[in-house]
């Protein structure tokens, strides 16, 4: 295979935007080394919940540390969205991410997937599900039922894209956006610039004129809605969550949201590496914990130690952000009732199919419209 040619932009490094935790122990290793990491690598690992996501357990292995995460690397990347009074199984994954790091650990991308892509979902056994057509964001929840929880929402969502482009994950990482909070909430909040006035469809200004949470479903502006104002600003953990997920009234509705949840992503890595978290140990240690307390995880047989520290070395690696459809909506190609969905362009085919053939290199040098440019 020729080599991918490579797309040479300057990115903050890539394991801030893998997991704020992961960082952090990339972060010790190389401002005091593997003492400094085994001090908190307990901390986090007792936090995370491990299990696997394989439809049947046969096909799980035991992988020996020599032969860790060698060669190309794509992990799953999926953000959860659980809200107070809902079942325990009824569940969503908002945030869809696919993390592809070349052959060579020199080169990683970015791929956020609409939510709103409509697909043949399969039958998944652990839950019951029998598969059809449905917005990829219910894969998650249709495998998760019938008590199959988190690995059977994350392995049926894995399954669904595996269908629709061959790709076979190295490792699949789930958190919720209530941990998540709490990560943020944990380093001090974090600095966003907002492009445009935006209303919330989570908050509302109470009688008091502050915010208040609001389990809204509807897709219209309420008269009380939330407006997070144009403007650059220090935002609490609560506002840069909220505002890294709205799409309503948005110009370009989904793919907006995707570039500021990767402005967001920008923003805690900038903060995970400041002397205001590095060099504070008890923070530093109640990020670490926020960040195991929301994090489950298929490693795929490898030693969850061996899966953290075999990520240490791309640090500096150069991230590449990217966008399905070019950024823009492409026509649903089926009828859910009258509900709105989004279809997936042959571009967007390619694009995941140089991830199966790691040429992403040479698919964004010619298809440069998938470049993503998150706000800064």
């Amino acid at each position: 295979m020729t080599k991918s040619r490579r797309v040479r932009k300057t990115r903050s490094p890539i394991w801030a935007r893998l997991v704020v935790a992961f960082g952090l122990l990339v972060s010790l290793a190389g401002f005091g080394g593997l003492a400094m990491v085994g001090k908190f690598f307990g901390d986090l690992t007792s936090g995370i919940e491990t299990g696997t996501t394989e439809e049947s357990p046969a096909a799980v292995e035991k992988v020996s540390n020599d032969k860790a995460l060698k060669g190309p690397i794509t992990l799953l990347l999926l953000g959860i969205d659980h809200r107070q009074g809902w079942a325990a199984d009824d569940a969503r994954s908002d945030t869809i991410i696919i993390l592809h790091i070349s052959a060579d650990h020199e080169q990683a991308y970015l791929i956020s997937v609409p939510r709103d892509f409509a697909l043949p979902i399969p039958a998944w056994t652990k839950s019951g599900f029998k598969g059809r057509v449905a917005k990829i964001t219910a894969a998650y929840q249709f495998g998760s039922e019938r008590g199959a929880g988190w690995q059977g929402g994350a392995g049926l969502m894995q399954k669904t894209i595996k269908q629709l482009a061959g790709i076979t994950f190295d490792g699949v990482i789930v958190i919720d956006f209530d941990g998540f909070k709490n990560v943020i909430a944990a380093m001090g909040g974090v600095h966003m610039c907002v492009d445009r006035d935006t209303w919330s469809s989570h908050y509302i200004k109470n009688a008091k004129g502050q915010p208040e949470y609001y389990s809204y479903k509807g897709d219209h502006k309420l008269s009380n809605s939330w407006i997070h104002k144009k403007g650059c600003r220090d935002m609490a953990a609560w506002e840069a969550l909220d505002y890294s997920r709205q799409r309503y009234g948005l110009p370009n509705s989904d793919y907006d949201r995707q570039k500021h949840q990767q402005q967001l992503l920008k923003s805690l890595a900038k903060k995970a590496t400041s002397a205001g978290v590095l060099g504070d140990p008890g923070k530093l240690s109640q990020v670490v914990k926020a960040a195991g307390s929301s994090l489950k995880m298929d490693t795929k047989g490898v030693q969850l130690d061996t899966f953290v520290f075999s990520l240490k070395s791309l640090g500096a690696a150069d991230l590449i952000t990217l966008k399905t459809n070019g950024g823009t909506y492409a026509s649903c190609g089926y009828d859910l009732g009258g509900e709105s969905c989004e279809g997936i362009t042959q571009g967007t085919k390619d694009m995941l199919a140089a991830v199966k053939t790691d040429t992403l290199g040479d698919f964004i040098t010619d298809n440069p419209e998938f470049l993503s440019q998150p706000a800064s």
